[in-house]
């Protein structure tokens, strides 16, 4: 038998106005507003990130030129494979997930065809798996295999700047930037939230079950310093008045 999950939220209910819409979710009780107008489980103190969607999402906007950004990738096949970009805005610190991507069973060859217009030139982040030979690529690392088809993958694998790669230090990373303000996602990207809302712990442990995004999504987090500037657009780009510069890049 085949089974499908489809996840939906009061917002697909069009057969309310925004009007009725906003006033079914203030009836609720506020701690009941996200598992009822959300379809978020309640998952209690499980949840990694216990903050309200609103407090991240934003409206898609068009990125200031000069913002440094950043892709990201995690490697699957049975589970997918999936790809975020970061763009971050250096004045204020503030991260924004402005694309996504996910996909099962696709060789490095036909995501890189996805990825690849994201933009060339555009550094992607990967996890230390990526060193990995695989059967598929007939004994070349996964990182080999996507560098090859003419992604600009790092150097290295994902790590904080003394050389660690914990996941809770990625994780915690992640949640104060959302906590204080400064992690942001375009609403539109509705695969990042249905990982998003679910993504949880189990007797301690992260659930490593429809995490791909969130995967991802933290490596770029971790690699954050070797976000770049768009060349295209440095090289016909002026310095705003009174932009503060602190990665250097108009020097």
């Amino acid at each position: 038998m085949t089974r499908h999950v489809t996840f939906m939220t009061i917002d697909d209910a069009e057969h309310y106005s925004p009007g009725q819409r906003a006033a079914i979710v203030a009836a609720y009780p506020a701690h009941e507003r996200e598992a009822r107008a959300k379809g978020i489980p309640v998952l209690g103190s499980g949840r990694i990130f216990p903050v309200a969607e609103q407090l991240i999402a934003c409206e898609p906007f068009r990125l200031p030129r000069y913002w440094p950004r950043l892709g990201a990738l995690d490697f699957g096949w049975d589970h997918p494979s999936a790809a975020v970009e970061l763009a971050w805005d250096t004045e204020a610190d503030i991260v924004y997930v402005t694309k996504a991507a996910r996909a099962a069973q696709q060789t490095p060859a036909m995501q890189v065809l996805t990825l690849k217009p994201w933009g060339e030139w555009l550094p992607f982040a990967w996890p230390r798996d990526g060193r990995r030979e695989t059967l598929e690529g007939a004994g070349v690392a996964l990182a080999k295999q996507y560098a090859a088809h003419g992604l600009n993958m790092l150097s290295r694998h994902a790590q904080f700047a003394d050389g660690s790669v914990s996941v809770e230090a990625g994780l915690m990373e992640m949640l104060d930037r959302m906590q204080s303000g400064r992690f942001k996602v375009f609403s539109t990207l509705l695969p990042w939230f249905e990982e998003f809302r679910l993504y949880h712990r189990k007797d301690g442990q992260v659930v490593k079950l429809r995490d791909d995004l969130m995967a991802a999504t933290r490596y770029g987090v971790m690699m954050l310093r070797e976000a770049v500037v768009d060349p295209a657009e440095f090289r016909s780009a002026r310095r705003p008045a009174g932009q503060a510069d602190p990665l250097g890049a108009f020097r």
